[in-house]
């Protein structure tokens, strides 16, 4: 397994940075599915590169059901193999009993230990084995992610490759693409949603707010990540 960093150009294209990356990997990549706008267009450039790259997706239980279409439309599309993680079932259980359904709402510390237990420790099991893991994480999508290289070394998970193939593209260019190639879109962004997770934690945003104004909208933008892309 490699964990050398490639040197990426500063105009290499989001498939030239896909492809450097699962070539240093040296082993098994899969991407991490939310089944974003960012999300649906990596498969999409995986497919049409021909890049061998898995998938895998969390399924936290509070997912909306627009999501679950989305995933379902891909699976036909493209004949693709999804990966889903859950929750484990006692942690959960034990949280809601203890704590009520919306106690993530109560402090940061409480909505981080909900997103630990239905969202981080899956994915610590989905990324066993793997070299390296994709995202769709963009740079303009939040002050969280303005420091993003192309291709990092995730530390926190074991020193595999972590895969950004879309930092530089912005919001027009995705769309762009997705439209161009008419791509599955997840229903919530003709609401006016930008960025989809867990329903509860979820919401339209308002003209002229961030992206991810409507991720966990009661707290501070520079908080406002779940766990799954600690720097």
């Amino acid at each position: 397994m490699s964990k050398n960093i490639p040197d990426i150009p500063s105009d290499a294209t989001p498939a030239d940075i896909l492809r450097a990356g699962i070539e240093a990997a040296g082993g098994p990549v899969s991407l991490a599915c939310s089944f974003s706008l960012e999300d649906v267009a990596i498969i999409h450039l995986a497919h049409e590169a021909g890049l061998e790259l898995g998938v895998f997706a969390i399924d936290t239980g509070r997912l909306n059901e627009e999501t679950y279409e989305v995933a379902d439309a891909l699976t036909e599309r493209y004949r693709l193999k999804i990966d889903w993680y859950f929750p484990r079932h006692g942690d959960v259980e034990a949280l809601e009993r203890a704590e009520g359904l919306f106690s993530f709402r109560e402090s940061l510390d409480k909505r981080h230990e909900c997103c630990s237990i239905r969202k981080v420790e899956p994915l610590s099991r989905a990324l066993k084995g793997l070299a390296g893991w994709v995202t769709g994480m963009r740079r303009e999508q939040s002050i969280t992610r303005g420091e993003l290289a192309p291709i990092e070394r995730d530390e926190l998970n074991g020193g595999i490759l972590k895969i950004n193939p879309l930092i530089n593209w912005s919001e027009d260019e995705l769309i762009a693409y997705t439209d161009q190639h008419r791509l599955p879109r997840n229903r919530l962004y003709s609401q006016g949603y930008r960025s989809i997770g867990c329903a509860p934690c979820t919401r339209a945003v308002k003209p002229g707010e961030d992206v991810r104004a409507g991720r966990w909208w009661w707290e501070n933008p520079e908080n406002k990540e779940c766990g799954l892309h600690r720097r």
